[in-house]
């Protein structure tokens, strides 16, 4: 009988003991296709990795009552059992790096850099496309190959420029062009729920999109059914009712998802029958996001249904054509610019708040808390300065946001991006405003989302991608003149360090959260500058 590589918690030992005897008569063929490497600022897209062979169907179990609780058949060739250390084919994707494939092939960066003696140490991102060698070693459970989704079209980067929701939305004769529903102070149409859901989580409306249709016919039925009036997407909490708050729920859960699987932290999903699935390590971010959230809803053969090619990726094909045709959003050897930190120099601030949430909750781990001087702890108003940390053009301006772009275009979705919260009204600097480094961006507040006490909220982002601010297994973190984040065992736990220096966040702002800036003060510090820093996050 054909394995199945998902077992029940209860009966793994059993299930690895039957694999060990039974011979694998089928072997994978290369799926990976070798492009053009990565030579300037344009690449053309990888091809995407071809589809396994079908699994041939199962033979009838010779005991009923196994057969009852068997897990549904795959849709997929199961991968064979290599041999420890055995090379295998893989082909870099956007957002590859060493310690994420060491985590994904169970091997470690040190072996795959001896394999593949072409790649730098210090290599930031891979190339896409780039062909490698990379030793495996097998571990059992792995789930299904099939990516649904490419990651250039999970966030709301490039590829999102010229598509326009809301006149998609009402091209269609799904009832979602005649939803209505009043959000952030005004009435807004189903098409521009998408857009705002987008737009603050930096993921792709078109994703959204696909899913309101493959779960709740919301652009071709003419009526949502009656059971999905109040949960379009099937999450039935109260406290997410309503379209708007069911698209919130989703982007949340699904950034959850691909940020988690960046970081190396997303390595399995315990399905809700008890099964566990470990990722399939040729996998992407966006394939195991929508499996984690299919996953929250489904179970069985739906479950099974939503991640095959017969699933979303049909819907989505439906909609919007082959999605693999699409250029990758993350380039080979990614850096990020020189930043300063984000206030005046003779300023005293303390770090409040370490890696969380960028926006929402749970990952990306994008931000950093920053809170000035005061004598008064709480939301307290302040005449401390946040500042641009780097050179360019404001093209968000509004409640407590301002978002800088870096690359002057005029459009978030591309380049980087600079994320300030908690902007306070007064002073905040207009939209369209072309500032200079070190600038003044506005005060720090408690407007704008959740916050206990004045601080400035800040987060990055790369062609419409949020960027961990840890890094990705260290790569890419967050670097203020020098002084670089890592997380703690905690949420807003953390540190900034610089050589031997130390910062230490913590909402206390004691002495070991305070820093300051090497620039020179264009102002004489006074007492009030120098005050012991007071906030929260």
């Amino acid at each position: 009988m054909p394995v199945n590589s998902r077992v029940k918690r209860s009966s793994r030992s059993t299930a690895r003991q039957r694999f060990d005897k039974t011979t694998l008569t089928t072997l994978l063929t290369a799926v990976l296709v070798v492009v053009i490497l990565l030579t300037g600022g344009c690449m053309p897209a990888p091809d995407r990795p071809a589809d396994l062979p079908a699994a041939e169907p199962a033979e009838q179990s010779e005991a009923n009552a196994e057969e009852a609780s068997a897990p549904p058949a795959p849709y997929y060739a199961e991968r064979p059992r290599y041999a420890p250390g055995e090379l295998v084919d893989y082909t870099a994707q956007p957002g590859d790096t060493l310690p994420g494939l060491a985590v994904r092939f169970n091997t470690t960066v040190a072996e795959i850099l001896e394999a593949n003696s072409f790649i730098p140490r210090d290599a930031t991102t891979m190339p896409p496309g780039m062909p490698m060698r990379i030793p495996i070693y097998y571990l059992p459970l792995w789930g299904s190959p099939y990516q649904i989704l490419p990651d250039s079209l999970f966030v709301n980067g490039p590829a999102q420029v010229d598509f326009d929701p809301v006149a998609f939305v009402n091209a269609r004769p799904g009832w979602l062009k005649s939803y209505s529903g009043y959000v952030s102070g005004a009435n807004r149409s189903g098409g521009e729920l998408v857009e705002l859901v987008a737009h603050n989580y930096s993921l792709s409306p078109r994703l959204l999109l696909a899913l309101l249709e493959y779960q709740a016919g919301a652009l071709s039925e003419p009526f949502l059914e009656a059971s999905k009036q109040d949960y379009p997407l099937g999450s039935r909490s109260w406290n997410r009712k309503g379209l708007f708050l069911q698209l919130a729920w989703a982007a949340n859960l699904l950034n959850d998802g691909y940020y988690r699987f960046r970081g190396n932290r997303l390595v399995e999903i315990e399905l809700q029958d008890g099964r566990l699935e470990r990722v399939d390590p040729w996998q992407n971010a966006a394939s195991i996001s929508l499996h984690q959230y299919f996953n929250a809803l489904l179970e069985g053969e739906v479950y099974v249904r939503a991640i095959s090619p017969e699933g979303l990726a049909a819907t989505y094909r439906e909609l919007f054509g082959d999605p693999w045709t699409t250029a990758p959003h993350l380039e080979g050897s990614l850096t990020q610019p020189e930043f300063l930190l984000p206030f005046e120099p003779g300023d005293v601030w303390a770090l409040t708040g370490g890696p969380h949430a960028g926006w929402g909750s749970g990952e990306p781990l994008a931000a950093l808390d920053f809170a000035p001087p005061s004598k008064t702890a709480g939301c307290v108003a302040s005449d401390r300065w946040a500042t641009a940390v780097a050179d360019g053009v404001v093209v968000r301006s509004e409640e407590g946001q301002v978002m800088l772009d870096l690359d002057g275009d005029g459009d978030e979705r591309t380049g980087w991006n600079v994320f300030y919260l908690h902007v306070g009204s007064n002073g905040r600097v207009p939209l369209g405003a072309r500032l200079k480094r070190g600038e003044r961006i506005g005060h720090p507040s408690c407007e704008g989302g959740s916050a206990t006490g004045t601080h400035i909220h800040l987060a990055r982002k790369y062609n419409g991608e949020w960027m961990p601010a840890e890094g990705w297994g260290g790569v890419l973190a967050f670097n203020l003149e020098g002084w670089t984040a890592h997380r703690g065992s905690q949420i807003y736990l953390g540190t900034l360090t610089r050589y031997a220096q130390v910062v230490t966040a913590c909402t206390c702002s004691n002495a070991a959260s305070w820093i300051r800036t090497d620039r020179i003060p264009i102002h004489t510090p006074t007492p009030e500058n120098l005050a012991t820093p007071i906030a929260n996050q």
